[in-house]
């Protein structure tokens, strides 16, 4: 099993590049099923969940060629013959994004048969709101053995009120309705980028789609949608990522092939921490630090909020700063998980709930730490690199799902970071 050795004290240097988003890539894999024609997505990102949707696909009888380098990051996906449309359980146990593959199916094929999803331990992320719309539309849901089936000799159109806003059933019920008969108009959707991103796929593909972005999204299905080509949206938390680890260690850094737009709530609060962030271009942001950070408050919130996604990076920041701040929690009950590993490095954190009080400035100390989950492992990245001493991070396949080589491109700046297999053998 793979761990990082990260040796801390290295002010990061230079330029990072981001890759595009995981998080936009998943759904777009996804609405390729809506198609028997091929959907070609460039600036797909190298890592773990990718393959996995790759390896879910193919395993329905898709044919899905990745392709990396020379191809600029390249997948093509046909979907021509659907021969078994069935999220099988052993593919999709580390990927909580299996769900998005329920509503294309159940369009395109009339049945669907969908593992329940996994992915990080960090809360209960139920599909029911999901099941609620694709009942609304019609569909005939059976739970077997850990399965959710749908079935819908066609998806009529509906209106769908979300009870509460979610990000991934905005996105699923999107690509049902868009091959649903008659109109579907939905409420309280998400307005996330990734949101937005599958839209444009999907318009591309000859979809008719009003609001994507906006709360309210209206749909007039089609009877049939084509192929397309399309290029995903750049990778906004590992954008963030980034940001906060120029800030952290006291760089100079120029994060590049970013969209500054969707960075709006992370930018702003690094700056009421001091932090000295200039967009300097459409694509590209110029963070600069000298390492005297002031604490300030935290509450995570749905787009155009402060993100769930970043609260773990911000929480290892706020150990650097000079005061009290307070991290409220508001999407995820579990999402504290890298608290006590931060606070083995020496951080001065209380939880209480879903609030977390973070007293600094604390100087880390190494430490062998464990990474959770996906988010968690980057904040333990970030406390290493501020740390004193060689930390070694374990379990950092979490961490490998959605950041693209991060080590290599870290050290492209500056920080001593290195893998290592079966670093206790």
């Amino acid at each position: 099993m793979d761990k990082f050795v990260i040796r801390g004290g290295n002010p990061l240097l230079g330029t990072l590049r981001v890759s595009g988003s995981k998080n936009s890539a998943l759904p777009c894999m996804a609405a390729a099923i809506l198609t028997e024609e091929e959907v070609v997505l460039e600036n797909i990102p190298q890592v773990r969940d990718i393959e996995t949707e790759r390896k879910l696909l193919t395993s329905m009888g898709a044919e899905v060629e990745l392709g990396y380098g020379r191809a600029h990051h390249r997948t093509t996906i046909s979907c021509r013959v659907l021969s078994d449309p069935t999220a099988k359980y052993e593919i999709v146990k580390t990927m909580r994004a299996s769900s998005l593959v329920l509503g294309p199916l159940v369009a395109r094929t009339g049945m669907a048969r969908v593992s329940m999803p996994g992915g990080c331990a960090i809360g209960a992320r139920p599909i029911d709101l999901h099941i609620k719309g694709l009942e609304t539309m019609g569909a005939q849901i059976a739970y077997e053995h850990g399965y959710i089936e749908a079935r819908a000799e066609r998806l009529k159109g509906a209106h769908i009120l979300f009870d509460k806003i979610t990000v991934t059933g905005t996105e699923d019920l999107l690509m049902a309705a868009v091959l649903a008969e008659g109109e579907t108009v939905m409420e309280n959707c998400a307005r996330e980028p990734e949101v937005t991103d599958l839209a444009g796929l999907l318009t591309a593909m000859g979809a008719k789609i009003e609001g994507a972005g906006t709360p309210t999204i209206r749909v007039q299905g089609v009877e049939k949608l084509h192929g397309a080509k399309h290029r995903i949206n750049p990778d906004r938390i590992e954008a963030g990522t980034f940001l906060i680890a120029g800030a952290i260690t006291g760089g100079d850094l120029m994060v590049t092939q970013c969209n500054p737009q969707h960075l709006g709530a992370v930018i702003g609060k690094l700056q009421e921490c001091g932090v000295r962030i200039e967009a300097t271009g459409e694509d590209q942001i110029r963070v600069r630090s000298e390492g005297n950070l002031k604490a300030a408050d935290i509450s995570t919130e749905e787009y155009p909020g402060f993100p769930t996604d970043m609260q773990a990076q911000y929480m290892a920041l706020a150990t650097q700063a000079e005061g009290a701040s307070l991290v409220k929690e508001n999407i995820f009950e579990n999402r504290f998980m890298h608290v006590q590993e931060l606070v083995r490095m020496g951080a001065n954190i209380r939880v209480d709930g879903r609030t977390a009080t973070v007293r600094g400035k604390t100087p880390l100390s190494a430490a062998a730490v464990m990474c959770s989950d996906l988010r968690a492992s980057a904040s333990l990245v970030l406390g290493a690199l501020v740390a004193d001493g060689e930390s070694i991070l374990d379990r950092v396949y979490n961490i490998d799902r959605g950041y693209e080589r991060i080590e290599e491109k870290l050290r492209g700046a500056g920080a001593q970071i290195r893998r290592m297999g079966n670093v206790f053998s």
